[in-house]
C-alpha cells in the first residue's frame, strides 16, 4: 500500500519559520522519524520511506500555497495513490494554537492551499490534518499573521506539537483515519 502525506507551506527562506509553513515542519519530522531525506523532485521535495510495511511518500510542494493542488495531483497519478491514502497537513486559524484536528473531508475554510487542492482534485473528500495557529491578529492583519513567525510562548511548545502531529500522520498510514481521529483529535 502507498500513502502520500503532503505538508503545505511556501518555498523560500523568508517563509521557513512562519505559521503558514507548519505543514513543511511536520513533513520534515515525519521524514526524520522514517530516517529518510528530502530530494528535489517534480513539484517540490520528496522523501520516500516505509512505515510498518507501507510505502510512504512525504511531499513538500514548491508551488507556493495557492497552487498546491498541482503537486498533489501529480504525485497521486505518478505513484497511483488512491484519494483515501492522501493526507494533507496544514495550518488552521480557527483552532487554538497547537490543537490537532484530523478530518476525512471538509471545506477549505478559507485556506488557499486547500481551496486549490479541492479545485484541482474536484473533490473535498480527502483527509486533512489541521494544526491550530489561532487567530491572534488585528482586523486586516491576517496575511501578516500567518506569514509571521511564532511568538516565544508558541516556540517553546512547537517541538512537542510537531512531534505529536508526525505521530498522528503515521497513525493515519497504519491505523487508518477513524482510529487516528479517535486517538489524536483535540489533543
Amino acid at each position: 500500500m502507498k500513502y502520500l502525506i503532503v505538508g503545505l507551506g511556501n518555498k523560500g527562506s523568508e517563509y521557513e519559520n512562519t505559521r503558514h509553513n507548519i505543514g513543511f515542519k511536520v513533513a520534515e519530522k515525519i521524514a526524520e522519524k522514517l530516517e529518510v531525506s528530502f530530494n528535489t523532485a517534480n513539484f517540490g521535495w520528496m522523501a520516500e520511506g516505509k512505515y510498518k510495511g507501507r510505502k510512504v511518500f512525504i511531499l513538500k510542494p514548491d508551488t507556493y500555497m495557492n497552487l498546491s493542488g498541482n503537486a498533489v495531483r501529480y504525485w497521486m497519478q505518478k505513484e497511483n495513490i488512491p484519494l483515501e491514502n492522501v493526507l494533507i497537513v496544514t495550518d488552521d486559524l480557527a483552532l487554538p494554537f497547537g490543537t490537532l484536528r484530523m478530518k476525512g473531508k471538509g471545506s477549505d475554510a478559507g485556506h488557499n492551499g486547500l481551496k486549490n487542492i479541492n479545485e484541482v482534485l474536484q473533490t473535498q473528500n480527502y483527509a486533512r490534518l489541521r494544526f491550530g495557529i489561532s487567530a491572534d491578529f488585528a482586523a486586516g492583519r491576517q496575511v501578516d499573521y500567518v506569514l509571521g513567525t511564532w511568538n516565544e510562548e508558541e516556540t517553546e511548545k512547537l517541538t512537542e506539537r510537531i512531534d505529536t502531529f508526525s505521530k498522528a500522520s503515521l497513525s493515519f498510514v497504519f491505523a487508518g483515519i477513524n482510529n487516528t481521529m479517535s486517538t489524536f483529535n483535540g489533543k
